[in-house]
């Protein structure tokens, strides 16, 4: 980690020097930190852009790193395999775990769709309990098992205002079928906050496998796996965390590895000692979800989103993106036939803001945002939902809130 890390700093120093300088109480600086922050991200101006929990631009630094990888590779062409080992141990250590318990993904379906089709024990007649505001990434790979296996999926609505409701709703849905509980660690289409501590001990005490679909959390807000205690973990890195896109991780506990068998195998599955035509072992790690030759360049840009993620501080990521959308939520609240769907309880949300309005249907007004004010922002269709999407991340700030409000005023009349 602390190899990494000085080799970031090396890597921009500038950039470094002027994030510590901005964030730090002692530096009596009077620029404001988060537009340090800001200036370090190539959005473009002539948008502006409110859709993190979809795709998350990546700050220069992270641009940076993978050019320079692809350009070193390609110089000497090479695999870059040293610089993923390399990379093993900061992004473990982002998420609280160890380097062979994590595999490097294309993104959190990539992740959720290898535990999901893995688990060894599953059989027909066998349940898997999710929420109903899944991301498709999520619950399609449940789906096509129930359809190719028979397993059972059972669905509950997510409580937007209480976590004790959502443990209450998983539990009374528990039978003596239930091998299987999976949740979003933040709902992508209201963007509501599982607690995800208490449903893994939910799941420890019944002898549940117990999934999260980190999509909507990491590089979001702070959270450490190994206190969690939950048994395997996807995320992409080409959201909240910045990093270049076609990035992922999957965790499986160091314990469980072998529940999960490989769906994809190949060259780097193995341990090493595999003899034609009967000795195999699959590796030891997680690495052995990670067949064939891997984007090296990649690797070491999600690497740099860390460390650009960690020089601010995870605490500073979560209450800036937070406050933002607190703000716009509570100026939403006080307009007519304005509905917030996103908890209004801050231990409950995040970064995401989803509303509708009775004045306009959902698609016209996602347009009347996107055409008239050039905000970029999402539909949220699942469920019936149908309602806007708003996502504030460390690149955004109270202008662009005040720019989404003056076009809902516009847009209620």
């Amino acid at each position: 980690m602390r190899s990494t890390r000085r080799a970031f700093l090396q890597l921009m120093p500038p950039v470094a020097a002027a994030i510590k300088t901005a964030f730090s109480k002692k530096s009596g600086s009077n620029k404001d930190p988060w537009e340090v922050v800001r200036s370090q991200f190539p959005v473009t101006q002539r948008r502006t852009y409110m859709n993190t929990a979809g795709l998350g631009p990546a700050p220069y630094p992270v641009i940076d790193a993978v050019q320079r990888t692809i350009m070193d590779q390609q110089r000497v062409s090479e695999h870059g395999h040293k610089k993923i080992v390399e990379a093993r141990e900061p992004i473990a250590a982002f998420f609280g775990v160890k380097p062979s318990e994590i595999a490097f993904m294309r993104n959190a379906t990539e992740a959720n769709a290898t535990v999901a089709s893995g688990l060894t024990f599953l059989k027909q007649g066998d349940e898997v309990i999710f929420e109903s505001h899944a991301h498709p990434g999520g619950a399609i790979p449940w789906m096509s098992r129930q359809k190719q296996e028979g397993i059972r999926v059972r669905v509950f609505e997510p409580d937007p205002t209480s976590a004790a409701g959502n443990l209450e709703r998983i539990e009374s849905l528990i039978t003596s079928r239930t091998r299987v509980i999976q949740v979003s660690h933040l709902t992508a289409p209201t963007g509501i906050k599982m607690p995800v501590a208490e449903i893994a001990q939910l799941a420890k005490d019944r002898g549940i496998w117990f999934h999260i679909d980190g999509a909507q959390s990491a590089g979001a807000f702070p959270f450490d796996l190994k206190t969690i205690d939950c048994d395997s973990y996807g995320t992409s890195g080409h959201k909240w965390m910045g990093a270049p896109h076609g990035t992922g991780i999957l965790y499986i506990r160091e314990d469980r590895l072998d529940e999960v068998a490989p769906t994809e195998v190949g060259a780097y599955s193995d341990n090493g000692t595999y003899d034609i035509p009967d000795t195999f072992e699959y590796n030891e790690t997680a690495q052995r979800y990670e067949p064939g030759t891997r984007n090296a360049s990649t690797v070491v840009g999600m690497v740099a989103a860390v460390e650009f993620l960690q020089l601010i501080g995870m605490d500073e990521v979560e209450k800036y993106g937070q406050d933002l959308a607190l703000y716009l939520q509570h100026h939403l609240r006080e307009l007519p036939g304005v509905h917030v769907l996103t908890p209004s309880d801050p231990a409950l949300s995040a970064g995401i803001t989803t509303f509708k309005t009775d004045a306009m249907p959902f698609d016209e007004l996602y347009r009347f945002l996107s055409i008239d004010h050039k905000i970029r922002c999402r539909i949220v269709t699942e469920r019936g939902i149908d309602a806007v999407r708003i996502s504030t991340h460390i690149f955004n700030n109270k202008a662009e809130c005040d720019q989404v409000l003056q076009g809902v005023r516009e847009a209620i009349g």
